[in-house]
C-alpha cells in the first residue's frame, strides 16, 4: 500500500514522508531497498535524533517505538506491550510537535493502531487519511478509524497523495495561517461574514473566541473541501448547511477519551472523591457538571470513579452527573454509550469487564453507569448555571476562550458550585486573574476550591446585534412565524389538561403563558427575556431542557419528578415540599 502511495509522490512537494509499521524482527528488512527502487525520493532508515526533512521518506527500523520532537525524531526500544500501539504513539506525538501541518495516514493492516493518533491529529487540526476498502489487503486498521469518526478521506493510496497535495498547495500559497495581525483587511470581513453564518445556523457566537485559533480551523475546512481561497469557501459555506455544520464542529474540537490525563484521575480518586463525601449527609444528593462534555467519555470516567469509591454504598447513594455541550450531535452520540474498541484502549481491563458489555458494534456501558449521566445541549457562556454542584470538570475548553469568555466562565462556576465545590480545569488552563473565586487544591493537577462569597451570574454585556447579509444564492434574514392560530388551539388543549402552562416555539422562548408560572419561572435580573431555560428558577433549568429536548426527539409526554427547586418560598421537590 505505502509503494502505491509512494511512486505517486513528485521530487519537490516540500513534505515529509515518515513510514511507522509493525515490524517483525524475527528477519532482516529489505524494505529500504525495495521502496527506494520505485522512488528517487531519498529513503532513510531513522536513526535516533535524525531531523526531519523535505522530501525524504523516513523508515522505522525494526523493534522500536519513534517519537516527534522539535523537529527531531527520537527511537526508544519496543515492550511488548507497545508493540500493537507504535503508529499511535508516533501520530499522537507529530500532532502534539506539528498541530495543524501533521497529516496521518492509516494503510492497510490488522487491528486499531492508528485510530487514537488520528483522533490526536484532528484535536490539533491536523488532516487525517485512511485507505478504502477496496484498495485495503487488511481493512481493519482503516475501518477502525473510520468508524471512530476520525478520518476526514477515505481514498485508494494514490488518490490520497493526490488530495495531500491539494491540501498543501493551500495551506502553502494562502496566508490563513499566518498571525493574525498580517491576515489581509478583506479577509477579517470574510472571516466576520463567517462567524455570522455559523451565529444565524447555530445560536452560537464566536467572535469572543480565540481568532487566531478560529482562522486555523477555518484553514483546515478551505484544505479539507479543496478551495483555493478564503472567498470561495465562504461563497460555498453560505449555501451548504451540511459543511456550515461541519465547520461548527470542527471550531468545537469534539476530542476526548476516558480517563483522559491518566494522572488528574488518579488524583481525583484518591483525593478529590473523598474530600466531597467528607462533610455530605447519606441523605444529600451528589452533583457533578461536566461542562463541554463532547461524546460523554469524561462524564461516564467520573461516573466510574464514584461508582469505585462508593462499593457496595452506591446503591443507596444518590449521584447526578449532568453533562452538556453546544453540539447536539456530540450529545447524540453521548447518549448512546456504545464505544468501539479504540476508545475503550486505555480503560483498566478490570473496569473495562466491570462496568462494559461487549456487543457486536463495541462496548457498551452498564446500566449502572448510564443511569447516573444526564445529556443535554446548553451554553455555559450563555444559558443559566447550573446550581447546587459539588464537582465541576471543564477541561481543554478554556484555551480556545478569549478573556472575556473566561471570566465568565469562573464566574458561572463559582456561582453553581457548592461553599465546598471543587473545579477541574485541563492541564493547559488556570483560573488566571480570578484567584479571588478560586484557590488551588492539587496544583499540578489544576484541581480547584471554591472560594467563599455570593455567586454571581455574569451576563454578556452587550449582546451582539443581529445582522446580515447576501450572497448571489442565498439571503439570511430573520422570519417571524404567525402563531395565533397555534396558541389558540393549544390554550384550549392546555385549559382542559394541565394548571400552569407555557407554550414554547423552536428558540425556547414563551408565546403563550396560562396559570400561575411563577413557583417555577420568573424573570433573572439584566436583559428582560422570554427564554424559558432563563427564566426557570434554581435547580430547574437543566432538568427542563432535557425534558423539552427528550419530548422533541421521541414525539411523545414526557414526565420529570422529585426535582430540587429553589424558589421564593424556599426549596421544594416539584410536587413535594421538602420537609
Amino acid at each position: 500500500a505505502f509503494k502505491q502511495l509512494l511512486i505517486a509522490i513528485p521530487e519537490n512537494s516540500g513534505m515529509a514522508y515518515l513510514l511507522v509499521q509493525h515490524h517483525d524482527s524475527s528477519h532482516p528488512s529489505f524494505l529500504i531497498d525495495i521502496l527506494q527502487r520505485a522512488t528517487k525520493i531519498p529513503v532513510k532508515e531513522i536513526t535516533n535524533t535524525i531531523h526531519i526533512a523535505p522530501d525524504t521518506i523516513f523508515i522505522i527500523p525494526a523493534n522500536k517505538i519513534l517519537t516527534s520532537t522539535n523537529g527531531a525524531l527520537q527511537l526508544s526500544p519496543r515492550k511488548n506491550k507497545t508493540f500493537n500501539l507504535t503508529i499511535d504513539i508516533f501520530l499522537t506525538s507529530l500532532a502534539h510537535v506539528y498541530k495543524e501541518f501533521a497529516v496521518g495516514i492509516v494503510l492497510s493492516g490488522i487491528g486499531s493502531d492508528g485510530t487514537l493518533g488520528l483522533k490526536a491529529i484532528k484535536e490539533h487540526g491536523g488532516i487525517t487519511f485512511a485507505q478504502d476498502s477496496e484498495s485495503s489487503e487488511y481493512n481493519n486498521m482503516p475501518q477502525n478509524a473510520m468508524d471512530a469518526g476520525v478520518v476526514d478521506f477515505v481514498l485508494a493510496p494514490k488518490k490520497i497523495l493526490e488530495q495531500l497535495l491539494q491540501i498543501n498547495r493551500v495551506y502553502n500559497t494562502g496566508n490563513l495561517f499566518q498571525d493574525n495581525e498580517l491576515v489581509k483587511k478583506s479577509e477579517e470581513e470574510i472571516f466576520k461574514k463567517i462567524i455570522l453564518l455559523l451565529r444565524h445556523r447555530t445560536g452560537v457566537d464566536f467572535s469572543l473566541y480565540k481568532q487566531p485559533t478560529f482562522h486555523r480551523r477555518i484553514a483546515r475546512r478551505v484544505a479539507v473541501n479543496n478551495k483555493n481561497n478564503l472567498s470561495e469557501y465562504l461563497e460555498f459555506l453560505s449555501t451548504n448547511h451540511a459543511e456550515q455544520d461541519n465547520l461548527f464542529q470542527d471550531v468545537l474540537i469534539p476530542v476526548t477519551s476516558f480517563f483522559r490525563d491518566e494522572k488528574t484521575f488518579l488524583t481525583l480518586s484518591d483525593i478529590l472523591i473523598p474530600a466531597i463525601f467528607k462533610n455530605k449527609a447519606a441523605s444529600e444528593a451528589t452533583r457533578v457538571w461536566v461542562a463541554g462534555c463532547s461524546t460523554g467519555e469524561e462524564a461516564y470516567s467520573i461516573a466510574i470513579c464514584l461508582l469505585e469509591f462508593l462499593g457496595e454504598k452506591s446503591a443507596d447513594t444518590k449521584i447526578q452527573v449532568f453533562a452538556s455541550d453546544i453540539s447536539e450531535k456530540v450529545l447524540k452520540k453521548a447518549r448512546t454509550a456504545i464505544f468501539n474498541n479504540a476508545n475503550v484502549k486505555k480503560i483498566p481491563e478490570k473496569l473495562l469487564k466491570k462496568y462494559f458489555l461487549k456487543t457486536t458494534n463495541g462496548y457498551e456501558l452498564t446500566k449502572t453507569v448510564r443511569d447516573l449521566c444526564v445529556f443535554a445541549p446548553h451554553n455555559f457562556l450563555k444559558d443559566p448555571p447550573f446550581a447546587k454542584m459539588d464537582l465541576i470538570s471543564c477541561r481543554n475548553v478554556f484555551i480556545y476562550m478569549g478573556p472575556l469568555l473566561h471570566e465568565k466562565a469562573l464566574r458561572s462556576f463559582h456561582y453553581s458550585l457548592n461553599e465546598k465545590g471543587f473545579l477541574i480545569l485541563g492541564k493547559s488552563e488556570t483560573i488566571g486573574a480570578y484567584s479571588n473565586l478560586f484557590s488551588h487544591f492539587v496544583k499540578s493537577d489544576k484541581i480547584y476550591s471554591r472560594k467563599p462569597g455570593p455567586g454571581r451570574f455574569m451576563h454578556i454585556a452587550k449582546e451582539p446585534k443581529e445582522e446580515s447579509f447576501v450572497t448571489k444564492e442565498n439571503t439570511l434574514v430573520r422570519q417571524e412565524t404567525s402563531l395565533d392560530d397555534f396558541q389558540i388551539s393549544a390554550e384550549q388543549f392546555m385549559i382542559l389538561k394541565s394548571p400552569s402552562s407555557v407554550i414554547v416555539n423552536e428558540q425556547m422562548d414563551i408565546t403563550h403563558i396560562h396559570g400561575d408560572i411563577t413557583p417555577f419561572l420568573h424573570q433573572p435580573q439584566g436583559k428582560p427575556t422570554h427564554n424559558i431555560i432563563k427564566m426557570a428558577r434554581e435547580g430547574l433549568a437543566f432538568e427542563l431542557r432535557n425534558a423539552i429536548q427528550t419530548a422533541k426527539s421521541n414525539k411523545e409526554s414526557t414526565i420529570k419528578e422529585n426535582i430540587a427547586l429553589i424558589s421564593d418560598g424556599g426549596n421544594f421537590l416539584i410536587n413535594k415540599p421538602i420537609t
